[in-house]
């Protein structure tokens, strides 16, 4: 491969499924699909947490959260742990962030040369309630943030726009310098994330009585499991909601995900109009995906496909062209593939990371079998949770609490869980040996537990830290945060 300029994109809960290009049957993403009909388009991708702080910390370090300590929002990546950008920088490549990173903050050396319009977790603190484990507490606003699902306006569409502005001005500011080895930049948009708020002329393009329920959203249908039981209570999510306000909550989120189309759409026109259309590559991913009320589930935090598999597409030279790729990947790859993309060849410590280079990947001619890992150790679960996909097989292993096991080809909705099936043994051994190659899930859970207990301490105690409360969604630059206080009680 021939060194290039790198574009890489990343949304916020983009759930895989609701693009175009991946078989949705009325979500309108042209530029993405567009992006898919002249690159790659890997139908297996997934987090390798699903929540923000710990996946982009693993996206830019390459490495898994449970090797590197990020474990929630609460331990936002600040650089201590070298990552991609810091490699690039040394060797003389401009390292451009702009949007969203869900860093400590901006004054930090974090792998990139410059930050455009960061938003970074709250006062460099983030989220530390979301580090209480033992009894998690009630979350407040999180009901109302579906209940209030609709048409209307958002400091977070609008933070879209302004990235989307601010990119295409650097590319046209970059036009007009010199440049001698290869730049990247990152630009971060924050939607679909929520507010479940879209544009009025986008919510209506998806009429309520053309999207169909999600499986196991209501009622006596969702998961009868303990860990889900906790999730619905400290999220308040333990009556269900109504058929139509699920509806509502969809219409909205898909309308977030065209608008956010179209801000991508105005970057990958700047791009084309620019001298560095041909000699530019494009990564398209999200740091994880959305629930949309599956399993009575809402935002991310689980490991069912919904939340931990996300899109991610590939696109420029050498990659092949209106390709589908089933092998399973993770944002660890982005790692050997951002290096790789500008020409830098991975030193020894590389070489002994988890990932592969994307494009070798998508080159590849036969798809093969191969191993993802991902892992969650933050809001309402009491135990760690870990992932294990290895071909059409997935592995949940919850600490504490009864393990899950789906067969993805036969039942792509992970409706029949298969852990106790004595015909599937052999398998979901095979799984467990696969996961205790990569970590020793209690020794993880504890060490998460001792490393958040720690934190809660220096932050005052369980009882300051439910005084000073927690926000519903991280505020964009210049915003202030609106505090939840939270509710202690089992």
């Amino acid at each position: 491969m021939e060194p290039t300029n790198l574009l890489f994109i990343l949304s916020d809960q983009h759930n895989r499924d609701v693009s175009g290009c991946y078989g949705h049957p009325l979500i309108q993403t042209p530029n993405l699909d567009q992006l898919a009909e002249r690159g790659t388009r890997f139908d297996s991708a997934y987090t390798n947490c699903p929540i923000c702080v710990p996946a982009r910390a693993s996206l830019a370090t390459g490495q898994y959260v449970h090797r590197i300590g990020y474990w929630d929002n609460a331990f936002p990546y600040e650089g201590a742990v070298r990552g991609w950008g810091h490699r690039l920088i040394e060797a003389g490549h401009q390292v451009d962030s702009i949007g969203k990173l869900h860093y400590r903050s901006a004054n930090d050396a974090d792998g990139f040369s410059n930050h455009i319009i960061p938003l970074n977790v709250v006062g460099g603190v983030g989220d530390v309630m979301g580090a209480i484990r033992d009894v998690p507490p009630v979350r407040s606003g999180a009901r109302d943030g579906v209940l209030g699902a609709g048409p209307g306006s958002s400091t977070y569409l609008d933070y879209d726009e302004r990235i989307a502005e601010a990119s295409t001005e650097w590319l046209r500011k970059r036009a007009d310098e010199n440049h001698d080895k290869p730049w990247v930049m990152f630009a971060s948009f924050v939607c679909p994330h929520p507010p479940y708020v879209a544009p009025p002329e986008l919510f209506d393009l998806y009429p309520l009585d053309r999207i169909p329920l999600p499986p196991q959203c209501i009622g006596d249908e969702r998961v009868d499991h303990p860990v889900y039981r906790e999730f619905r209570r400290v999220m308040q999510w333990e009556e269900s909601f109504r058929a139509e306000e699920i509806r509502r909550m969809h219409a909205a989120y898909f309308g977030c995900i065209t608008h956010l189309d179209r801000q991508i759409g105005k970057l990958l026109d700047a791009l084309k109009q620019s001298p560095f259309a041909d000699n530019t590559r494009i990564v398209y991913t999200s740091d994880h995906g959305e629930s949309m009320g599956r399993r009575g589930q809402f935002g991310k935090f689980t490991h069912y496909e919904e939340s931990a598999a996300v899109p991610l597409i590939i696109a420029g030279p050498d990659v092949p062209k209106n390709k589908a790729v089933s092998t399973p990947v993770s944002l660890v790859d982005c790692y050997q593939t951002i290096l790789e993309a500008v020409g830098l060849p991975l030193n020894d410590d590389e070489q002994q990371l988890s990932g592969q280079s994307l494009w070798r990947i998508a080159s590849s001619d036969d798809d093969h079998e191969r191993v993802v890992f991902g892992e969650y150790h933050a809001v309402a679960q009491r135990g760690g949770s870990f992932m294990l996909r290895k071909g059409s097989h997935k592995l949940i292993h919850h600490a504490g609490a009864p393990p899950q096991m789906f067969d993805l080809a036969a039942d792509p909705d992970e409706l029949v869980d298969l852990a106790d099936s004595p015909d599937h043994r052999s398998i979901r051994n095979d799984l467990y040996s696969e996961l205790h190659k990569i970590c020793d899930p209690d020794e993880v859970d504890a060490r998460a537990k001792r490393d958040q207990q720690a934190l809660v301490a220096r932050h005052g105690g369980r009882e300051a830290v439910l005084n000073r409360g927690t926000f519903t969604n991280s505020p964009v630059p210049g915003e202030t945060p609106a505090f939840h206080a939270g509710d202690g009680h089992a």
